[in-house]
């Protein structure tokens, strides 16, 4: 039986005899040792360290923190997981500021106290490896039924844990909500959470296609149906037969079309354009629309008995606007995709563009967001994205709400959601956001009842 491997520290230390000490003390660990900026970025290469300690006095500024501080936005730049506790003994108090500013996991004061350092790179590692954990788990949420969603607003989770319960009942669902706010991811999770996850999942936008092609699309048609029809073509509820059928934008279909439609609901089976023959189908269907469909029920624009059919259960989607700090948090996914794609060298956004992304309104929901971040990939000229990055006009406080407790309430829940999610749901990281200890952050988010 072969020894589990041991984690990997790297000591950049340009002090010899104190390089030894380190290298002694730290029996526990696979040791490797850098005296200056440039060992230090190959040793990062090679040995991809979880920890690293760095001296801020490095050569070719041994009394001074520049070269140290270099240092670290580079070993940072390299790998961002790092934990790296820095160590100086000139000025120390704005040698700790400016380190954690760039980065830092933290910082200790020359003279070295051995014992004290110890417990902070035990728990570095202790954090990297839990770090490292979450991100596995994040990455398994990719094969969940609802992974493709993004969310942590009560308000949308709220959606979700609906969506999870209804999937396993085999009954139609209709989907209320604004354009992009994400009604076919949601019907996709819906069918992955289903008994017919393993059968045809297919889509329609039924606003998409002229009213004189939709009956032919849903239903199909038999060849020499009409000009054109040079062959049978099964429509798009056989197609999912055993599956779902998802009709977006179920608002759009005429009057002529839902009678069709209603039969289909009804009996499970279809006649093709043209055709004689009814054909069983087995199709669940789930609908979304944006439109105020019991206005148009009462309007008689659409039949009452195909709404009744259809919404056994309903589900309203609530906008962007109304998700309690969902806007950082897929403002950041959607920046680290486009910037991996696209091979930007964009990080982050910078605090006016945060601010600016949660006083948003955001009328276009989800899909403007993502085509925002998107613009400001492409436009940015550093490692922030910018408010002009982003396209995004300056705050309006005008209509502000006058009670201070609410308006603190507000800003605090605000606040901690938008650093919760910058820190990737880092409680360290959160902390320093916010400028506040771990204690308080705890004690805030349960007093707001957030998690990270």
């Amino acid at each position: 039986m072969t020894d589990a491997p041991r984690p990997t520290l790297l000591i950049v230390e340009d002090d010899a005899g104190l390089q030894r000490q380190l290298r002694w003390a730290y029996d526990g660990y696979e040791v490797v040792v850098a005296g200056d900026r440039a060992a230090a970025l190959e040793a990062l290469r090679l040995h991809e360290p979880a920890v690293v300690t760095l001296d801020l006095g490095l050569p070719p500024d041994p009394d001074g923190t520049t070269e140290g501080l270099r240092a670290l936005a580079e070993i940072l730049a390299l790998k961002p997981d790092a934990k790296v506790i820095v160590a100086s003994g000139h000025g120390a108090r704005e040698s700790a500021l400016a380190a954690i500013a760039g980065g830092a996991w933290d910082f200790y004061q020359k003279p070295i106290d051995i014992d004290q350092l110890g417990l902070i790179v035990s728990r570095a590692f202790h954090v990297h490896a839990l770090e490292a954990e979450n991100r596995r788990l994040a990455a398994r949420v990719q094969d969940h039924p609802l992974g493709g969603l993004i969310t942590a607003a009560p308000e949308m989770l709220k959606v979700t844990r609906t969506i999870e319960r209804v999937a396993p009942a085999d009954i139609t669902v209709m989907l209320l909500g604004a354009s992009g706010t994400g009604k076919e991811v949601l019907a996709r999770g819906l069918h992955e959470a289903s008994r017919r996850r393993d059968a045809p999942f297919v889509a329609i936008n039924c606003a998409a296609i002229p009213d004189t092609l939709l009956e032919s699309e849903l239903f199909g048609h038999e060849k020499g149906a009409f000009t054109g029809a040079v062959k049978t073509t099964p429509g798009k509820i056989e197609q999912a037969d055993g599956g779902t059928l998802f009709l977006d934008e179920i608002g759009d279909v005429p009057l002529a079309l839902q009678v069709k439609l209603l039969r289909f609901l009804q009996e499970r089976v279809v006649e093709r354009v043209g055709g004689r023959k009814p054909i069983a189908v087995d199709t669940r269907i789930v609908c979304a629309t944006h439109q105020d469909i019991d206005a148009m029920v009462a309007d008689g624009r659409f039949r009452e008995d195909l709404y009744y059919r259809l919404a056994e259960i309903v589900v309203r989607i609530p906008s962007l606007a109304e998700r309690s700090g969902d806007a950082a948090l897929l403002a950041r996914h959607f920046l680290t995709r486009f910037a991996r794609t696209m091979g930007s060298a964009v990080t982050g956004f910078s605090a006016d563009a945060a601010a600016a992304i949660d006083a948003w309104g955001w009328p276009g929901n989800v899909r403007e967001l993502e085509n925002r971040v998107k613009r400001a990939v492409i436009m940015a000229d550093g490692k922030l994205a910018t408010a002009a990055d982003l396209d995004l006009a300056a705050r309006d406080d005008a209509a502000l709400a006058i009670n201070l407790r609410a308006v603190r309430e507000a800003a605090d829940r605000i606040a901690i959601r938008r650093a919760l999610a910058q820190a990737d749901g880092n409680i360290s990281g959160t902390a320093r956001l916010l400028g506040v200890s771990r204690p308080t952050l705890y004690d805030l988010m349960k007093s707001y009842d957030l998690n990270a």
